[in-house]
């Protein structure tokens, strides 16, 4: 397994919204040994780092960052580094070794805040090609990455479509909706007006914590799926000598219970604040809010039309972020290339958490596809999860080919 990031310099960078950095710095993490065609790129979620696994297992999404799909890439785990050599790299606009809005800009030799430049998958897609030139691999045999890191990897199939083989996209779609849009223009909006913000520029001072954890405490709601909430929390008090220590309060609050749902995200957001950046936060979302897969062409089909390799999809029937019926309409967009795909719904009740927290769900269809693509075969979901008791064609599903 990896000891730890590296990062490298790969020169002076234009970003697509025309403004360049004079280096481009990338945090990345490499597991396994290349032999030439078996290079794999792991492709993290919104708030994930290029530590994708080789630590203790983590089944909290705020911990993500610390090997935060360690169930799913290890030696003899669904992406298997005794096979495959990984790859996994931290975006442009993080916060966990790439450059972004907390680095230095070596001009001034203070942190970029907002002077950074605006960032797109696009441009994460197109760090992580000269990455890969600068490691030696030419080609992979597949790209993987699941949220916004499937959007990552739909970019790939359209920008790069001769250099991937397989495509496994999970928990992913096209471009979000206007939900989606909706409840991460607050979330920013949570940060922006946060006094200590203060317009980007808070380096050295007082962090806009208290924005950044309202922000995140949007995120876990749109991760978790309704009957999920309603499992864990319902409408139970955290308890009499629970406090609400994270935020200031109302008087009248005092009389009304501090339910265990709130209490759950205050804990949240107090410790996501403590280890992302929030203008980081913001490049990120908005990478994320701009995405789409058809831009620049007549459709999602038309966008794909040049890749000739296979496809998965994974999906979530508890996942209203990114919904099957999102993923069953990029599966339609492969078919409609005459790619070919495969589509695998499971079903879950935790929303779009599942592809962190449900790793015997996701892993068994990642492996199978891995190895031998859609014609293989992987073990099937069942309303109960029952693991092991039939095998069935990667691509059954709820839908109908």
């Amino acid at each position: 397994m990896s000891d730890g990031p590296e990062t490298v310099s790969l020169g002076e960078f234009t970003f697509e919204c025309g403004e360049s950095i004079p280096e481009l710095e990338v945090a990345y993490e490499t597991y396994g040994e290349f032999t030439g065609d078996n290079a794999v790129l792991v492709c993290h979620a919104l708030t994930g780092s290029a530590h994708v696994a080789g630590g203790r297992r983590r089944t909290d999404t705020a911990g993500q960052a610390h090997a935060w799909w360690d169930d799913i890439v290890g030696p003899g785990k669904a992406v298997d580094t005794t096979e495959y050599y990984v790859v996994c790299a931290n975006v442009p606009g993080s916060c966990y070794g790439s450059s972004g809005p907390p680095t230095v800009d070596p001009e001034t030799g203070e942190p970029w805040g907002t002077a950074f430049p605006a960032v797109t998958v696009g441009d994460w897609t197109r760090a992580q090609r000269r990455l890969l030139d600068h490691l030696g691999v030419p080609n992979l045999h597949s790209v993987v990455g699941g949220s916004v890191g499937g959007m990552n990897v739909l970019e790939w199939a359209k920008r790069h479509p001769d250099h991937l083989d397989r495509a496994v996209v999970v928990a992913a779609a096209a471009r979000l909706d206007a939900q989606c849009l909706a409840l991460d223009a607050i979330a920013q909006r949570a940060i922006t007006t946060d006094p200590n913000w203060a317009g980007g520029d808070y380096y050295g001072d007082d962090p806009p914590t208290q924005g950044l954890a309202l922000a995140r405490q949007i995120g876990h709601v749109m991760y978790l799926s309704k009957s999920s909430m309603e499992d864990k929390f319902g409408r139970r008090s955290a308890g009499m000598d629970a406090g609400r220590d994270s935020f200031e309060m109302d008087p009248a609050a005092g009389f009304f219970p501090y339910r265990e749902v709130e209490s759950y995200l205050d804990y949240q957001g107090e410790k996501f604040a403590q280890r992302f950046d929030a203008n980081a936060y913001l490049y990120l979302t908005r990478a994320m809010d701009n995405y789409d897969l058809a831009s620049g062409y007549d459709g999602d089909a038309d966008a794909l039309a040049a890749f000739d390799g296979e496809a998965l999809l994974v999906s979530f029937t508890g996942d209203w972020h990114f919904t099957v019926e999102q993923s069953e309409a990029l599966a339609e967009a492969f078919r409609a290339t005459e790619a070919a795909v495969a589509h695998h719904v499971v079903d879950s009740e935790h929303g779009h958490d599942a592809f962190l927290v449900e790793p015997d769900r996701v892993g068994p269809p990642v492996a199978d596809f891995l190895e031998s693509g859609v014609a293989g075969k992987a073990v099937s979901d069942t309303a109960e999860g029952d693991e092991g008791d039939e095998f069935a064609p990667v691509h059954n599903s709820l839908f109908s080919n």
